[in-house]
């Protein structure tokens, strides 16, 4: 078989609000850590203060805001309508592999073919979601990729430019009001079924990015304390932060 051409890695996205380390009550945390997914007894949360560099998630009105897709990220590459590279962060995936691997992913991209996603040239990025991924928190029966692209045009949150950019709207807005568009979108008309929450919000600035500027950053629903509170108790937890900054690339 032909070599596929390596792609690149996804960039690392970082948050626009300050993140700081916080222990947690350790006998709670044995109770409940592994299902919140806290691999130690502390928690890496957000504080109300702005991350230097990503004023402009919060001062820019170009700034939008679109649902962050809980799945994992792919690459493809395609010419001529042929699919020549495939790729899950850093890990290559041979497309013609359909007896053992990710075949899961394959699915993905075959239906993400089928839906129009996926264009005849050129590399694209997107997440694929679906049954054996992040628990499925869509419900999805199927797997399928989903080009960022697209989700910036369809995913992104209108309210985002009617409220104030502040840590307690966000907190406010991410606890209670941040649906799934994803999932809302996949959802009968009329439907009354259960809500789903999103993960969290990408903010995107195209303008700066066409400028060479910083214009990506990703906020999510574990990062407020109140993910864990009712359930594990954060030790000294407070919006306003420490002086002492930690290193914000450490942690994803």
């Amino acid at each position: 078989m032909t070599t596929q051409p390596k792609l690149s890695d996804f960039p690392k996205v970082q948050c626009p609000l300050i993140r700081q380390t916080f222990k947690v009550d350790q006998e709670q945390w044995r109770k409940h850590g592994s299902r919140l997914q806290l691999r130690s007894p502390e928690a890496y949360l957000v504080v109300d203060r702005v991350n230097p560099g990503y004023e402009w998630v919060f001062e820019d009105e170009e700034t939008i805001a679109v649902e962050k897709l809980d799945g994992t990220n792919v690459k493809l590459l395609t010419e001529g309508g042929r699919l020549i590279a495939l790729q899950n962060r850093l890990n290559v995936i041979d497309p013609l592999q359909i007896i053992k691997g990710r075949t899961f992913i394959i699915e993905g991209i075959f239906r993400a073919i089928a839906k129009g996603y996926v264009a005849l040239d050129g590399e694209q990025a997107g997440e694929v979601m679906g049954p054996k991924l992040q628990g499925n928190p869509y419900g999805l029966e199927v797997h399928e990729w989903y080009p960022f692209t697209k989700a910036i045009a369809d995913l992104a949150y209108r309210s985002f430019h009617e409220h104030e950019r502040t840590f307690d709207n966000w907190s406010v807005w991410f606890k209670d009001w941040l649906v799934s568009r994803y999932h809302t979108k996949r959802s009968p008309k009329g439907s009354q079924g259960e809500k789903v929450m999103a993960e969290g919000v990408v903010f995107y600035n195209l303008k700066r990015k066409a400028e060479g500027k910083s214009w990506m950053a990703k906020l999510r629903r574990d990062m407020f304390p109140w993910y864990y509170s009712d359930q594990i108790e954060i030790l000294g937890y407070d919006k306003a932060g420490r002086d002492k900054i930690e290193d914000q690339t450490e942690f994803d």
